[in-house]
């Protein structure tokens, strides 16, 4: 780890104490640092009427070959297996992708676009720095107190340099005002919500959404219940304004897509306790089983 990581993570926490109390519960200090909805209106253009339909096979059979889920439910990447052999067919999925006219699509593929880009884009920026331990290591954000890699400027569309947080925040999010958002993206995290083992399309968004948003939400990463103590997943506090911007929201967001046991045990506590989230890479080479 460089030297300098230790002084930054220091000055963050010291900034952090000067300007607030320390929060507990479902309540996090982290909540003011996480990105809000800031439209692009760039990207708002589209096409409403267009029938046409863009092509994710290449990036379908790369997830395909390449995502492992294991025995725990998570899914896997094979980050050595690409390193070694596969770069420079991820780099033409990616160069592919962004020459896309994506203002000539209507919304569904737009969509669908987008995210398969942002998890296309976050594959290759670990590639092309594996190995690592977590992304938050990849330290190529401009500015001195920036982390990991979200605001490097990465693809470019429509001759527009982006960036990762260009994509989830500047378009995804405010375009759309979806919360299932959270569970297409994926950051390269065991605790995030799953890298799907498909491209996601236009024509079978709502059930790609809805099956992604089941999968998380009933895994102990996005919601665990000890006692009568309910920890949920650190996104539902940094973007709580999505879910609603209450815990009461939250809670009932979580009830629509849990299963009727643990839909019953929210709605019986009615409260959040506590956060957590594993930054941990999502990488094949840790034993499924751990």
């Amino acid at each position: 780890m460089p030297a300098t990581k230790p002084i930054l993570a220091c000055l963050r926490f010291v900034c952090l104490s000067m300007l607030i109390l320390p929060l507990a519960g479902f309540t996090s200090a982290e909540r003011l640092f996480a990105p809000s909805p800031d439209l692009w209106p760039r990207w708002e253009r589209h096409s409403p009427a267009s029938p046409k339909e863009i092509d994710f096979s290449a990036w379908d059979a790369f997830l395909k070959r390449n995502v492992i889920i294991g025995s725990d439910g998570v899914h896997r990447v094979d980050y050595g297996a690409i390193a070694a052999g596969q770069a420079a067919s991820l780099d033409a999925i990616v160069t592919d992708l962004a020459a896309v006219p994506i203002s000539e699509f209507a919304r569904d593929q737009q969509f669908a676009f987008w995210v398969n880009l942002y998890n296309a884009v976050t594959v290759k920026v670990i590639v092309d720095h594996y190995p690592v331990e977590t992304i938050r290591d990849i330290d190529i954000s401009p500015g001195f107190f920036s982390e990991g890699p979200w605001d490097k400027e990465l693809v470019a569309v429509e001759g527009e340099a982006l960036t990762l947080n260009d994509i989830e925040h500047r378009i995804l999010r405010p375009i759309w005002d979806d919360p299932r958002i959270h569970y297409a993206v994926n950051c390269a995290s065991i605790g995030c919500p799953n890298l799907a083992v498909s491209a996601f399309t236009g024509g079978g968004l709502e059930a790609q959404l809805d099956t992604a948003a089941r999968g998380y939400i009933n895994d102990p990463r996005g919601v665990s219940i000890v006692g009568d103590r309910v920890t949920v997943s650190k996104i539902y506090d940094w973007f709580h304004e999505d879910f609603g911007g209450s815990t009461k929201s939250v809670l009932a967001h979580l009830q629509r897509y849990a299963e009727p046991a643990l839909a019953t045990r929210l709605q019986e506590i009615g409260t959040i306790e506590d956060t957590a989230y594993d930054w941990s890479l999502n990488d094949i080479a840790v034993p499924a089983t751990e």
